[in-house]
């Protein structure tokens, strides 16, 4: 029993590690040929997981394998226009100018159900509101409202408008970010200081702080009924990230 637990924690070690240094993408937005790996790479796991007759390399090395398969392919891609577009696709335009393709639609077999419900996971319930939907070649609908149903921005009415960054996270359960108190050029005197003024006697009754590219804190205590404080902590002038 020890010998199978051992081998289903390494072969489960090994997927992670491949999975992990596919990058990110691999984990989110799969393309067709990643898809295909993750699946294989599942497989080469599970065989001598349930087999502990098959040697443990049997399924290890073939996954190393993918790995590199993996990397040489994205390589190519990257070099070549048009064995990136073999290999994962192109996006298809199923709504341009508001009107529906109807032939791209049937061409990649995709019925207007399906186009209706991807419209309203991107927040547009009238396809009249739709100017452009194109269906990336991850399988994601990106969907674009006409100009005239797009909210108004202070562009469109000529004002000026702030920078607006990630804010930086401060305090995370209790413990101090010391690195993102580094880039913001603060340090824990200072985020101790601006915490008794909330009423916090330090870090450890934080739940989370942040803050933002305004300079605006905001804070929340930890219990069943925590207390949640928002203040300027700093000038907009002196936020430098």
């Amino acid at each position: 029993m020890l010998m199978v637990l051992l081998r289903a924690a390494i072969l489960f070690l090994t997927a992670v590690l491949v999975i992990r240094m596919m990058d990110k993408r691999q984990v989110s937005q799969l393309q067709p040929f990643e898809l295909v790996i993750a699946i294989m790479i599942a497989e080469l796991a599970a065989t001598p997981m349930e087999d502990v007759g098959t040697p443990l390399l049997y399924g290890v090395a073939p996954m190393l394998t993918l790995l590199v398969l993996h990397s040489a392919l994205s390589l190519l891609s990257l070099k070549s226009q048009r064995l990136r577009a073999f290999i994962s696709g192109k996006p298809s335009i199923l709504v341009k100018q508001g009107v529906v393709q109807e032939k791209e639609l049937r061409r990649i077999c995709y019925d207007l159900n399906d186009l209706l419900e991807e419209l309203r996971a991107g927040g547009i319930l009238n396809p009249a509101e739709v100017g452009t939907a194109i269906l990336e070649t991850s399988g994601k609908m990106s969907v674009f409202p006409r100009a005239q149903s797009r909210p108004v921005t202070p562009e469109d009415m000529q004002l000026p408008a702030a920078y607006e960054g990630i804010p930086l996270t401060l305090v995370l359960d209790g413990e101090v970010q010391h690195h993102n108190l580094r880039i913001g050029g603060l340090d824990e005197a200072w985020l101790q200081a601006k915490l008794s003024e909330f009423g916090f006697s330090g870090p450890g009754d934080v739940l989370l702080a942040s803050l933002d590219t305004r300079g605006v804190l905001l804070a929340q205590g930890k219990g069943s009924q925590p207390r949640l404080r928002v203040a300027q902590a700093l000038a907009p002038e002196k936020v430098g990230w």
